[in-house]
């Protein structure tokens, strides 16, 4: 792993000078992109356009439910949140957390947004059931304590995937546990200089998602997933880096 990751120092560094002269628009077409995926990757069917109409020009798609059109623009203000928080510098707390799930389920689901659940559930396909909900607050602050330990510990990417991976885990949200660990993972990796991370919502990429998850979670191997993420960075960074080369 420790190569992987001297691997991304070294195109972060690539990518730092060519930002200089970074577009707007790029980083919102990025940004967009971000959205659609993770969206997708949870059942969300707007295609990358109608993502973008959503978005940018504030359209409704026919055909498409209320809570498609949320999901959207709910995600790309939870971008626009991390971002603010990533410039902070500080360190993320269990209130950042809360409110990026807020931000998630806002016009969704108000009575659960950026609040723990207080009933057990399921997931639909894996084998590794979530913890009871009398212990997801107690799991909670072992998560943050965890993070505070190693946050200056671990390589920036190595903690943003973990954090990711004991979040899901923990499932403490009736939903959005996905969408909020996404985000949790990129606010790590923003504030430490690496670009948004873009995992892919087709079929493929998604069961090679939830297959290394579901590693991490059952089998004790975390390797799979920390793998996917360290790849993801390095093909996000390279489609970046080929953008501003054109």
């Amino acid at each position: 792993m420790k190569n992987n990751y001297k691997d991304l120092d070294q195109l972060k560094e690539k990518l730092n000078l060519l930002r200089q002269n970074q577009s707007e628009k790029v980083a919102k077409a990025f940004d967009i992109e971000y959205t659609y995926e993770s969206n997708k990757i949870e059942g969300n069917t707007l295609t990358l356009q109608e993502t973008a109409l959503v978005i940018e020009k504030g359209l409704t798609i026919g055909g498409k439910s209320l809570n498609e059109h949320l999901e959207a623009i709910n995600h790309a203000h939870a971008i626009e949140y991390i971002k603010e928080l990533a410039e902070k510098k500080q360190a993320i707390t269990e209130r950042d957390l809360l409110q990026i799930h807020k931000l998630i389920l806002q016009g969704i689901d108000n009575a659960n947004a950026g609040t723990y659940r207080s009933v057990q559930v399921l997931i639909s396909g894996a084998k590794h059931i979530p913890p009871q909900p009398y212990l997801v607050q107690k799991e909670m602050e072992e998560l943050f304590i965890w993070y505070n330990e190693n946050r200056e510990k671990l390589h920036p990417v190595e903690l943003a995937s973990e954090m990711h991976e004991r979040l899901v885990t923990i499932h403490p949200f009736i939903d959005g546990n996905g969408r909020t660990s996404r985000l949790l993972m990129n606010l790590i990796l923003l504030q430490n200089g690496f670009p948004i991370a873009i995992l892919k919502g087709d079929t493929e990429s998604r069961l090679k998602y939830y297959g290394a998850l579901e590693n991490a979670q059952t089998e004790s191997n975390k390797k799979p997933f920390l793998d996917l993420i360290a790849d993801n960075v390095k093909e996000t960074m390279e489609r970046i880096i080929k953008v501003f080369e054109n």
